[in-house]
């Protein structure tokens, strides 16, 4: 999911709270396990649209696991986490640039018609595309035309508002690679 490492004002903003801290004694935010650049967090989330309809959500299944300000989540995300503590729980409105992404309208692809399968033959259908290396993508139907249909490569939230509950569940240290 989208890419980012955290940007410069949050990092002097930590910065500067650990410097105030040190100078004035021990910040008990900063006594506890927080996440940080590197940490293996493990989180519970909800995925809500604007109107609060549940998009995803891992409640009660497998928490997410992944490591802070690698870029392997999406930008809002890992600037949210910065210095939350294990049992903590934000809610966030992510913008499509922090959330998902734009829409690009460059990853719309017309096909043939006839490599549809039927019964899939229909706006708004979820198709798994493979390339010739092996990968697996998830697109959308966009349109029919009469031979041919274009397939949306976008993420199926780009260009959308999210709305995100997050609770962070564990933070390890970064493994030794």
């Amino acid at each position: 999911m989208i890419t980012g490492p955290l940007s410069s004002k949050l990092g002097a903003t930590m910065l500067s709270a650990l410097f105030i801290s040190s100078v004035a004694g021990p910040c008990p935010a900063m006594a506890a396990e927080v996440v940080q650049v590197s940490s293996v967090v493990s989180l519970e989330y909800s995925i809500f649209d604007e109107q609060h309809e549940l998009i995803e959500s891992n409640k009660g299944k497998e928490p997410f696991r992944s490591s802070q300000g690698q870029g392997k989540m999406i930008k809002g995300l890992e600037q949210a986490l910065v210095a939350m503590q294990v049992g903590e729980q934000k809610t966030l409105r992510l913008a499509p640039e922090v959330a998902f992404g734009r829409i690009n309208q460059g990853a719309f692809r017309a096909v043939p018609k006839d490599s549809i399968p039927s019964n899939l033959l229909r706006v708004g259908a979820m198709l798994r595309a493979h390339t010739a290396h092996g990968q697996s993508h998830l697109v959308r139907v966009r349109e029919i035309k009469e031979n041919s249909v274009v397939l949306d490569f976008n993420h199926p939230l780009a260009g959308k508002t999210v709305i995100l509950v997050v609770k962070v569940l564990g933070i390890e240290p970064e493994r030794e690679r």
